[in-house]
């Protein structure tokens, strides 16, 4: 469920406290990474101001990693600070300071988690936002009449909340769109000053129909798939990206750039649209373009699965459907390629 983080760590140096707790190890054998949490924490916050109401949805998960082990070889719980009493922690700081955005609730609970608990080593906060939008009435073609109806086209049963122009936001009402996640891991780390701020993007599912292709590849006894010259081209795109600078993002305009910057490279003009040679190719430019910019990313991280649909042969069948087809497709999930690249910025290359 946790993201690795794309940059990591600098070995910290032995700590006064690390070795006190180096007696902990009463066998021949040593745990060598440990950790525990809560996970799944579901919450909802309100903001009620006046009539208009904002809502976020997260789902929370708080991981610590305590100096000692003395509970594991010892079982002896004195240091363990309870997954109940962290699932309680969310609710709380959410109720006391509100909740902007995945990363910002993350830094929030990883820094009280360090603050509050001495003995805490490291705290790992993964949030993933549930995508509510505002319901949206269209104003140009139907007017709620204020009696429980709408005036307007009488086959339309009811308003029009479907239409993306010329919108009239509701106050209270909400709609469900999964267009894609946005989630984010934090992590911080009592003896690393540099926090680890990661946003990412998963589940963003695309198509085109044309203006792809896949040609010129490595043509041995092995290959059976013919030159690409246009092709449907489809992906789920999961991606990540880290900060070195989390003073100065916005960081909810900053994951909509990243997304608007994906779905820009992938599909292009309205009207032309935008030549992908291949996958690859699609995936450097949006990574590239990313990093070009918001200058507060340091690294990024992205998968594109190549999801097939493969043209239906009409060929025995010119009695009934007499001609070639390309308007028939076979979607084909499995097997499927996977493309991914990470890109960073030169001068972080020694630490990556």
């Amino acid at each position: 469920m946790f993201a690795t983080p794309l940059r990591q760590p600098q070995a910290s140096g032995s700590t006064d406290k690390l070795q006190n707790h180096q007696q902990d190890t009463p066998y021949q054998y040593e745990i060598t990474d440990h950790g525990y949490g809560k996970d799944a924490v579901k919450v909802l916050h309100v903001s009620r101001k006046g009539p208009v109401h904002t809502i976020h949805e997260f789902e929370v998960g708080t991981h610590l990693k305590l100096y000692s082990k003395k509970d594991y070889y010892q079982g002896n719980n004195s240091d363990v600070v309870a997954t109940d009493s962290q699932k309680n922690t969310v609710y709380l700081l959410a109720k006391k300071h509100g909740i902007e955005s995945p990363e910002m609730f993350a830094l929030l609970l990883a820094k009280h988690f360090l603050n509050k608990y001495s003995h805490v080593e490291e705290a790992h906060v993964h949030v993933e936002a549930y995508p509510w939008q505002r319901v949206c009435q269209e104003e140009t073609k139907t007017m709620w009449n204020g009696k429980g109806a709408c005036n307007g086209d009488p086959k339309l049963g009811n308003c029009n909340f479907s239409s993306i122009d010329d919108r009239q936001l509701h106050n209270h009402a909400f709609i469900f769109t999964p267009t894609a996640q946005h989630y984010s891991d934090v992590v911080m780390r009592r003896n690393d000053p540099k926090q680890t701020v990661i946003s990412g993007i998963k589940g963003l599912r695309v198509l085109k129909t044309t203006q792809s292709s896949f040609v010129n590849f490595v043509n041995d006894e092995f290959r059976s798939l013919p030159d690409q010259y246009d092709r449907i081209f489809s992906t789920v795109v999961d991606c990540s990206w880290e900060y070195s600078d989390t003073e100065s993002v916005n960081f909810s305009r900053a994951w909509q750039t990243v997304k608007n910057i994906i779905l820009k490279n992938f599909a292009g003009d309205p009207n032309i649209g935008v030549s992908s040679p291949s996958v690859q190719h699609t995936l450097y430019l949006s990574e590239k373009e990313v990093l070009d910019v918001l200058p507060q990313v340091s690294v990024i991280s992205m998968t594109m699965p190549n999801k097939h649909y493969f043209n239906f042969d009409t060929k025995h069948f010119q009695k009934i459907v007499p001609g070639d087809n390309n308007e028939v497709f076979i979607p084909v999930d499995k097997p499927h390629g996977t493309i991914y690249a990470q890109l960073a910025r030169k001068d972080l290359k020694s630490k990556l």
